[in-house]
């Protein structure tokens, strides 16, 4: 919920006055016996705190789920796994997982309308899951998304085909494992920001991502901004944010 929509609220005698102070204290909590949930993140950052699921009970991730939408805010949970999607999703048949992204949602207010353009490619099919985290991800914060998949540098005419898109975008986002060196082919080639994200996929000393990692921080393309392995939320939140502030392309 946005500060408009609480102020027509507040207009329309929904909310009292008061529950419109909470909703929009920057510095709000809600407080459960295992956690202490940001609600407060909203107001203040323009995105809901989101849950991150190893490590949690499906017990704990619904009752965090109820406690942001009766703030108002919609939930997202991160890294979930089938059997905790199962378990979630008995308990509250409202949310949605998405098996690709290992996203699960529970929504109790409308998503921002798509706006801008986010490009999301991966290097190989196997970074999908990384690219789809970041892509939905950056979709829930208000972002228009177009995806464009396994079209690495091992067969570069591939990526050639999308350079329309990928210079048309506010923001690229370059998913890549094995050497990583999607994100500097790109990075030469376009002059809007590039986020890129090592994936943790190759063989021996790919050594779980670190190989792109290292690729990535060292490329020689300037400009380009790199997040931690296999972090597609980050990514996902950082070009939202660069999209949501920036002025349209011609």
């Amino acid at each position: 919920m946005n500060i408009l929509e609480i102020l027509t609220q507040v207009q329309s005698g929904a909310l009292t006055p008061e529950q419109a102070a909470a909703k929009l204290d920057p510095c709000a909590r809600a407080n459960l016996e295992f956690a202490q949930l940001d609600t407060g993140r909203m107001p203040r950052r323009g995105l809901p705190e989101a849950i991150y699921a190893p490590g949690k009970s499906a017990d704990q991730i619904t009752a965090i789920c109820r406690t942001m939408n009766d703030a108002g805010q919609n939930a997202m949970v991160t890294r979930v796994d089938p059997d905790q999607a199962k378990a979630i999703s008995e308990a509250l048949p409202e949310a949605s997982y998405h098996a690709q992204s290992r996203i699960l949602t529970v929504d109790c207010a409308p998503l921002p309308h798509p706006d801008g353009l986010v490009a999301v490619v991966s290097g190989g099919t196997t970074d999908i899951p990384v690219a789809e985290e970041a892509a939905l991800t950056a979709e829930r914060m208000g972002a228009r998304i177009e995806r464009r998949f396994d079209i690495g540098v091992a067969g570069i005419h591939r990526l050639f085909r999308h350079l329309d898109l990928l210079r048309s975008a506010r923001v690229v986002i370059a998913v890549a494992g094995m050497e990583g060196a999607l994100p500097s082919v790109i990075g030469g080639l376009i002059d809007c920001p590039l986020i890129a994200v090592p994936a943790s996929i190759g063989y021996g000393t790919g050594a779980g991502g670190y190989t792109a990692l290292f690729a990535m921080l060292t490329s020689c393309a300037p400009g380009i901004t790199v997040v931690n392995i296999d972090n597609g939320y980050g990514a996902g939140v950082a070009a939202a944010m660069i999209n949501r502030n920036s002025e349209s392309r011609k």
